[in-house]
């Protein structure tokens, strides 16, 4: 590898146009708009989902407006078989892929008393081990043709700053974190670009379904704290637009917001204060969960006193 290969590594796909794109989480939120912004460029698409419903609905009006979807079908790929057999019907009917995306994902919040093992696993499962068994069955493929790709991991803030009760969700999103920065430098020799996109907040049907863990909704106070988020989360078409340009540009690190890029610059440069602020936080969500936990409580036996 010469000085030049060290420095600079011209961009693997400049252009989706004519490319074949994979996109997981293909149904709603960042994954649709990723989808239907993909395919305006003139992707190919290969898409999938668990919700097989709400992905056919997509795969519909991306072909209405004149895209196209090569292959798509409803899986989960937290299950390992179930993608492996997924690869070999892409492989065998479209071929091997150009990009790769793992958007799909889950959340849920909460302190680590409260969070059950099935917080944990689950994940672990969809944010994690859904990517890794998503790269496992369709990246190699791609380094054996020898003409290059791009990889797309969707991590999370959470899996740069220690935000309070996302201890299992960081878990996983530090944990794809790790991962990419590993194959950013591993597929460099393949021409494999990789991107880690880590968004802020992005208004997506995941906010308000999301669980927070011994914390009661319905709390006026943990309703506004939502509708605060949703005043201050870009839409999932900016994410998808920033997803794009981070490929266009073989950029690693993607971010969908100025707060997260600010954030992590500031929390690598300034440990004390950023210590300091995180202790803020958390002091001020654990006040908001001991407020809405008593009332989760004086309702549970409210109910009981009524059986």
């Amino acid at each position: 590898m010469g000085i030049r290969d060290l420095l600079v590594m011209d961009t693997p796909v400049p252009s989706l146009r004519g490319r074949k794109v994979l996109i997981t989480g293909a149904a709603s939120g960042i994954g649709r708009a990723t989808a239907e912004a993909a395919a305006a460029q003139g992707a190919e698409l290969v898409l999938t989902d668990l919700h097989a419903d709400q992905l056919d609905e997509v795969v519909t009006g991306i072909l209405r407006a004149d895209g196209t979807v090569l292959y798509h079908v409803a899986g989960d790929v937290s299950d390992y078989d179930w993608v492996a057999n997924f690869a070999r019907q892409v492989d065998a009917e479209v071929g091997v892929m150009d990009v790769v995306m793992n958007i799909a994902g889950i959340s849920a919040w909460g302190t680590v008393e409260n969070l059950e093992h099935r917080h944990w696993r689950s994940l672990v499962d969809v944010n994690l081990m859904g990517p890794i068994h998503i790269i496992e069955c369709f990246v190699p493929q791609m380094v054996r043709r020898g003409a290059g790709g791009h990889i797309v991991n969707v991590s999370s803030a959470a899996g740069l700053l220690a935000l309070p009760w996302h201890a299992a969700y960081s878990a996983s999103k530090f944990g794809i974190r790790g991962v990419s920065e590993v194959l950013r430098f591993d597929l460099r020799r393949h021409r494999i670009g990789v991107s880690l996109v880590c968004p802020g907040g992005v208004d997506t049907p995941l906010v308000d379904t999301v669980e927070i863990v011994g914390v009661d909704r319905d709390d006026p106070r943990v309703k506004a704290a939502i509708n605060n988020f949703h005043k201050v989360a870009v839409s999932p078409e900016t994410a998808a637009a920033a997803i794009l340009k981070g490929i266009r540009k073989n950029r690693f690190m993607v971010y969908t917001s100025f707060d997260i890029r600010f954030g992590y610059w500031w929390a690598r440069k300034f440990a004390l204060p950023y210590e300091i602020v995180m202790r803020v936080a958390n002091d001020r969500f654990d006040k908001l969960a001991r407020i809405s936990g008593t009332k989760l409580e004086e309702r549970a036996r409210d109910h009981h006193s009524t059986q």
